[in-house]
């Protein structure tokens, strides 16, 4: 029987935020903080936060999409899992745009191995993923998450939320925050040393 890792791509498994910075370069941008601890990128780059969120819609719609870098150690432990059984739906607050999902499924499968990921659900981006994770209610699944709020959304739904550790969530008391992929593996596998 498969067992099943409910998973957020960006800050996950996919460095969406290194690959941000590059696209905000190119176009001018220049962060004024340099804080990875500041979650909001109006604030780091010094727009308004609408400005912010519109140009996080554009470099989501654009092909830059399709080629995310892993995060960490993601590759070899999403693999392992996979070769382990494992399977993943993820749940990302990408885009509906439908070139954009089409790009994000090739880059998970470029990554990580076709069918690694048996499902991709593209919320619009930004979005919060309450609804989309009612759908797994009281199933006891992990859930691998970067975004608190996400992370909590889970927990009050009867998932196990893990968060992944950002300089902009180590405040977060609530859910157990991991630093890399070897980490989960060991939680979600039962191999943690006690």
């Amino acid at each position: 029987m498969k067992k099943t890792l409910l998973v957020d791509c960006d800050g996950v498994i996919l460095n969406w935020e290194y690959a941000f910075d590059c696209f905000m370069e190119e176009h001018g941008h220049t962060k004024v903080k340099e804080s990875s601890t500041i979650y909001n990128i109006g604030e780091r780059y010094g727009i308004d936060v609408e400005q912010g969120r519109k140009l996080i819609k554009i470099f989501n719609d654009s092909a830059a999409v399709g080629f995310l870098p892993p995060l960490r150690d993601a590759v070899q432990y999403v693999t392992k899992l996979a070769d382990e059984g494992w399977d993943f739906i993820a749940i990302t607050s990408l885009s509906t745009n439908k070139y954009a999902k089409k790009l994000r499924s090739k880059n998970l499968a470029k990554l990580f191995g076709k069918g690694t990921f048996s499902e991709i659900t593209c919320l619009p981006t930004g979005a919060d993923k309450d609804r989309a994770l009612a759908k797994f209610a009281d199933s006891g699944l992990w859930w691998i998450e970067d975004k608190p709020e996400n992370a909590i959304a889970g927990l009050k739904v009867g998932l196990k939320p893990l968060l992944v550790e950002h300089g902009f969530n180590m405040h977060v008391t609530e859910i157990p925050l991991v630093k890399n992929w070897k980490e989960i593996y060991e939680i979600v596998t039962d191999k943690v040393d006690t």
